[in-house]
Formats: structure tokens, C-alpha cells, sequence
């Protein structure tokens, strides 16, 4: 989506929501809902978080997990929503390694676990800013060669800014996915972040301004671990 400057599209805050049900192995989709991906609580609503200190911010869950899906390190990622990305936003992706001796169904990633590993931004353009994940119905990220072999929970996130005018309005959608990832390297992720932590609800990249428009744009969160 390209929003131009300075007048923005209002148009996409009537537009539908979604949720992020299934996984993507290189270029596998996975056929039913909820089978790597662990249940949402908007699996009927397609609703939001709009609190960053809630609890829902984690996961978002409902249920727990029943299946993993397995891929290479190197390989690609994604996930496919149950209707397109509608709103304006960055979409990031997370990693939490689960601990050797947890069940990855149950495990709860508490504490300071999670390492954001891509994000697809905001590119600002002479006339505004083309958000590329925007109409996309798969989002998908390459994982790092060199994160190193485990279980892992991947935690999908699109921030809808388009009600983000004021402290509190950006929706995020998100969902985790349980993934177990085989040959991989010896890299040490980071920097850890926590959910709820990570976020406050004053940080800039959950505010949008229309007037006057935004001449720069940073997603929440830490940096990209590259690997």
C-alpha cells in the first residue's frame, strides 16, 4: 500500500481484520487451521490487541498447541491469514526457543526469551510510504542459517496503524507458530525481549500521525538479529 503525503487513505479503517492460522514451509501450506499455529482467541472475531501489557500480547491464545512443523535453517517461513493484510503496518517475526526438558504444546514463553528475527518495514518513497506486507495474504521471512537447532515458537505480528493517531490505537495481530528447526548453526539470537515488555504503548512505531505526516518510521520492538 502506498499512503501519500500529505493526505493519507482513511478508507482501510472500514476494512475487514484477520487472524494468522497456518504455516508455510517452503512454499508448503499447510491445508487446515490451527495445526502448527496455536489457536488465537480472535479464531471466530478476527479482533485485535490493542494493549501492550496485556498478556494476549504473547500469543494471543486460546488453546494450546497440537502440532510442530519442522524446517531447515535457510529455509522460508511464512504465514497465510484467513483474509488479506488490510491495514497499514509493519509485520515482524519473532523467535523464543522452547527449553529442552518443555513440552512445546504447553510451554509458556515467559520472561525474556524472545529475539525479533525479520520485520518487513515501511519504505519511505518521494511521495509517502509503500508498506509492502499491505494486501498480502502471506508474509513470509528466511530463517537464519545460522540460529542454532531447537523448537521454537515464531510469533507472527502485523501492527494496524490506521487508527494509531492516539496513544493506544494500534490493533496488532499476531499468532505463534510451533516449529522445529533442524540443521542449524551456533549463532547466540538476541538481543531478548519480553511479552509484555517489549513494548510501551507511547513508543512511536504504534503512533501514527495524519497530519502532520510522519517523515520517519521505526516498528517497535529491538533490532533484526541477522544471524
Amino acid at each position: 500500500m502506498k499512503v501519500l503525503a500529505p493526505l493519507l487513505l482513511l478508507a482501510s479503517a472500514a476494512e475487514a481484520h484477520y487472524r494468522f492460522s497456518k504455516v508455510v514451509v517452503n512454499g508448503v501450506a499447510e491445508t487446515q487451521e490451527w495445526t502448527a499455529v496455536r489457536q488465537t482467541k480472535n479464531y471466530q472475531g478476527n479482533q485485535g490487541v490493542t494493549d501492550v501489557n496485556s498478556a494476549d500480547i504473547k500469543c494471543f491464545q486460546n488453546k494450546p498447541g497440537i502440532s510442530t512443523a519442522s524446517i531447515a535453517a535457510g529455509g522460508t517461513l511464512g504465514f497465510i491469514a484467513n483474509a488479506q493484510v488490510t491495514h497499514f503496518g509493519p509485520v515482524s517475526f519473532y523467535m523464543a526457543k522452547v527449553p529442552a526438558n518443555a513440552d512445546i504444546n504447553t510451554w509458556d514463553p515467559s520472561g525474556t526469551v524472545w529475539f525479533k528475527v525479520a520485520s518487513i518495514d515501511a519504505v519511505q518513497t518521494g511521495s509517502g510510504w509503500d508498506w509492502p506486507a499491505y494486501n498480502k495474504q502471506q508474509v513470509d521471512f528466511v530463517v537464519p542459517k545460522n540460529v542454532p537447532s531447537g523448537k521454537y515458537l515464531v510469533r507472527v505480528e502485523s501492527i494496524a496503524l490506521h487508527q494509531a493517531s492516539s496513544v493506544g490505537g494500534a490493533q496488532i495481530y499476531l499468532s505463534c507458530a510451533q516449529v522445529e528447526v533442524t540443521d542449524g548453526g551456533n549463532g547466540t539470537p538476541g538481543p531478548l525481549v519480553s511479552f509484555p515488555g517489549a513494548y510501551k504503548a507511547t513508543d512511536p512505531g504504534l503512533i501514527w500521525s495524519y497530519y502532520p505526516v510522519k517523515t520517519s518510521y521505526t516498528a517497535p520492538g529491538p533490532k533484526v538479529w541477522q544471524g
